[in-house]
């Protein structure tokens, strides 16, 4: 996909568009299908803090879009700034347009296209006191993101999707990271070179299971790097993954509800597993 329609920009310009039939708001509205996101390597994010942060993380940007109307334009224009002196493009936009490329109603007043980025799996060697967060087939952008964020939080190396999954640069779930897809590596790869992957990766690999025999509290969280392994919103853990773990896990519940929502299960253990490395003071 190409970005620019009007051959090479001129430093420190900035385009206008209003009109939805332009191609290069065709080509942005296009990141909405994951396809054309995994074609050009790009994505959205949306609001002014999640395009600051990413930046400021060294995100590689494409194009800045801004609203005409945007609040705090001393920012905003700092912001443009730095676009260009990246190399990306800057485009200011007309409300109507801003809603179309989010789909909402009263979108954020800025967006950044920016360059996704994969984490190998092969380049992942957990040390000592660190957590990794393994999903299988994870399918909910909102739970996704969710999680994402939570793990941010809660000082998490990584997550690790295997199998199938939600994209984590759709526009809903790095809406739902609130910026953590910036701050925490991200990779994907197939059962089989997970389960090969961990077996010599030195860790001790605790998954949450419904025949689980043991209290998500009772494992020792401390004596090697933990990878948490979390299974599919309807289905859980496939056979093949259950066995692979060196604990299985369950989290005791006493009311009527017979499951708990992937993010949140996934809140629970995380805070478990680091529960002894987390302080007030610390923050």
């Amino acid at each position: 996909m190409t970005h620019n329609d009007n051959g090479p920009r001129r430093p420190g310009q900035v385009k206008e568009i209003t009109s939805l039939a332009n191609p290069i708001i065709k080509d942005i509205k296009a990141l909405s299908m994951k396809k054309n996101r995994e074609e050009s390597g790009t994505f959205m994010a949306e609001g002014l803090k999640l395009v600051i942060d990413a930046l400021e993380m060294g995100w590689r940007i494409e194009t800045l879009m801004y609203s005409k109307s945007a609040k705090d334009k001393p920012l905003v224009e700092k912001i443009a700034a730095k676009t260009v002196a990246l190399g990306g493009q800057v485009l200011e936009v007309s409300e109507k347009v801003l809603s179309s490329v989010t789909r909402r109603d009263n979108p954020q007043m800025v967006v950044g296209i920016f360059h996704a980025r994969w984490k190998p799996l092969k380049d992942i060697r957990p040390q000592a006191n660190e957590t990794w967060l393994a999903l299988d087939r994870v399918r909910d952008p909102g739970n996704l993101g969710t999680i994402i964020r939570t793990a941010d939080a809660v000082g998490a190396s990584g997550v690790i999707l295997v199998g199938d999954t939600t994209d984590p640069f759709a526009l809903e779930t790095v809406r739902a990271t609130m910026g953590s897809v910036f701050s925490l590596p991200v990779t994907r790869t197939s059962v089989t070179d997970f389960i090969k992957w961990q077996k010599a990766s030195g860790t001790v690999m605790i998954a949450t299971h419904l025949k689980g025999a043991v209290d998500y509290r009772k494992p020792d969280y401390r004596t090697k790097p933990v990878i948490l392994l979390m299974g599919n919103e309807q289905a859980g853990l496939p056979e093949e993954l259950a066995d692979a773990a060196d604990i299985r896990v369950r989290i005791p519940q006493q009311g009527r509800a017979d499951s708990l929502n992937l993010a949140v299960a996934t809140g629970v253990m995380l805070f478990e597993a680091r529960r002894h490395l987390l302080n007030l003071e610390g923050h």
